[in-house]
């Protein structure tokens, strides 16, 4: 396994990001074109991408820092053919080596659908199983996203 850090992602490496989006997350999140994705990515203020690697080099995940409202605001995909071998948390290792804070939404039920029709299972357990807070008074609730903030602060110690 190999991450690479970036601020910018290569055609090759945006294409199989985008892929891994639109295949992982729920259908109503997916994007209808790499423009559009693209569009997404360029709206963002200080992006951090992170590819995680198989030892052949394929990408099978993908994280991203940024800044958003004065805060670092992440998010994080992984091939579902990866999931639940450690390879989130080596994305999630990553980042917060490079961060003292980290904000995200995650949605927080198992009632959405991915484009392949499956359940997209809620990540939620995860990051509270990887010391991250859930702000469960502060919601995003839209006709695309109904999802639970969560945030990580390193230890002072």
């Amino acid at each position: 396994m190999n991450i690479i850090k970036a601020e910018i992602l290569l055609n090759e490496q945006n294409l199989v990001v985008f892929q891994i989006w639109n295949s992982e997350y729920p259908k109503k999140l997916a994007f209808q074109k790499t423009e559009d994705f693209n569009e997404y990515l360029n709206k963002l203020e200080k992006p951090n991408h992170y590819l995680l690697q198989n030892n052949e080099n394929k990408i099978i995940g993908w994280a991203i820092d940024f800044i958003r409202d004065n805060e670092k605001w992440f998010a994080i995909i992984i091939d579902s053919k990866e999931q639940e071998k450690g390879r989130g948390k080596l994305l999630l290792t990553e980042l917060k080596k490079y961060n003292v804070e980290l904000n995200g939404w995650v949605i927080d039920h198992n009632n959405d659908l991915k484009k392949t029709g499956e359940k997209y299972k809620s990540p939620l357990d995860f990051y509270v199983r990887n010391n991250f807070e859930v702000l469960s008074e502060i919601r995003m609730e839209n006709e695309i996203l109904s999802a639970v903030k969560i945030k990580w602060k390193r230890n002072k110690a």
